[in-house]
């Protein structure tokens, strides 16, 4: 009867009205230690990336040389419709866009069906996922030149490999029907442990109730992964998979050293395109338009992303 008697008595206590002015002050002084917290970051990202992006935009209506002091002359859209109508602009473009169809698919399906594996493994999960994601720590410039010895004819191990089984030995980075498809073959053993990492996170975020259920329910293996597996990892697919394209379309660092864009400019991407006008050609205003028709590539695959991700969560 106590017990009854306390908790109806606390149930019937009037509540106070709470004092909105309190709220805002209450709000506002947990918010000021966020925004101090935040600033050197705010900061930096103001002077590194905010503010070129800016002066980019800026630069790229100009006939800036790195040549002359100063934005130098007005150019207008000059520099847009040169570089819309250059065909070397429109090569470097498709070597970009055809790098980008070479390595999402592999990466996206690669990096699923290995976390599936390691996630089934009921011993040494850790040194699958030490040896997948191992690769990608590796700078980019250690991970070209791994390669490029891989590569180099009557040396290389892949030369070796190729000639044992009685097949001539390919000019991996030296012919342009094989070369991109060698740096996209670098890449995806370079970079597969990122995706792999998100998938098994994912993987080991559903609740393994759903697959014991399914068993008990007679579903085989198949089923369950089309059934539970598949559509409880649409969020991470989604991801991984704008992750990468984003990543594929800013490919620079393995066509410049592997293979310098070429050979004949076979593997120069937009990036290196836009390196060699501005620090080759020293025309850094053309190179800032081409950046910016770059940039809103990128930022078109970003927009689509956040569109179709918010679709699928009003439809959850």
């Amino acid at each position: 009867m106590t017990i009854t008697a306390d908790y109806e008595t606390v149930e019937d206590r009037p509540v106070r009205p709470v004092d909105p002015d309190t709220t805002r002050v209450t709000e506002h002084g947990h918010a000021r230690p966020a925004w101090l917290l935040m600033a050197p970051f705010l900061v930096l990202y103001l002077l590194f990336i905010i503010g070129p992006s800016i002066y980019m935009v800026v630069m790229s209506f100009f006939d800036t040389s790195l040549t002359k002091p100063g934005l130098g002359g007005f150019a207008g859209f000059g520099n847009f419709g040169e570089a819309l109508g250059s065909p070397d602009f429109w090569a470097s473009m498709w070597h970009t866009i055809w790098f980008t169809i070479l390595t999402v698919p592999p990466l996206v399906i690669l990096a699923f069906v290995f976390a599936l594996l390691a996630d089934r493994a009921s011993r040494g999960r850790w040194f699958f996922r030490l040896a997948f994601f191992l690769p990608y720590i590796l700078p980019s410039a250690v991970m070209a030149l791994i390669w490029i010895w891989l590569y180099t004819p009557e040396l290389g191990l892949l030369g070796k490999v190729v000639t044992s089984l009685g097949f001539a030995e390919p000019n991996w980075l030296g012919s342009p029907s094989l070369a991109m498809w060698s740096l996209a073959f670098a890449t995806v053993w370079w970079t597969l442990g990122f995706n792999f990492v998100l998938y098994l996170a994912g993987l080991q975020d559903i609740p393994r109730d759903l697959y014991e259920a399914a068993s008990m329910d007679g579903a085989s293996p198949w089923q369950q992964m089309r059934r539970i597996t598949i559509p409880m990892l649409s969020r991470t697919t989604s991801l991984v998979i704008v992750l990468q394209i984003i990543a594929s379309l800013k490919i620079f660092d393995q066509p410049y050293i592997m293979t310098s864009g070429g050979p004949n400019y076979a593997t120069r991407p937009a990036l290196e395109y836009v390196y060699d006008m501005g620090f080759t050609d020293f025309r850094t205003g053309y190179a800032a338009a081409v950046s910016t028709l770059f940039f809103i590539l990128v930022l078109a695959v970003s927009a689509v992303w956040v569109f179709l991700t918010r679709r699928q969560e009003q439809g959850l």
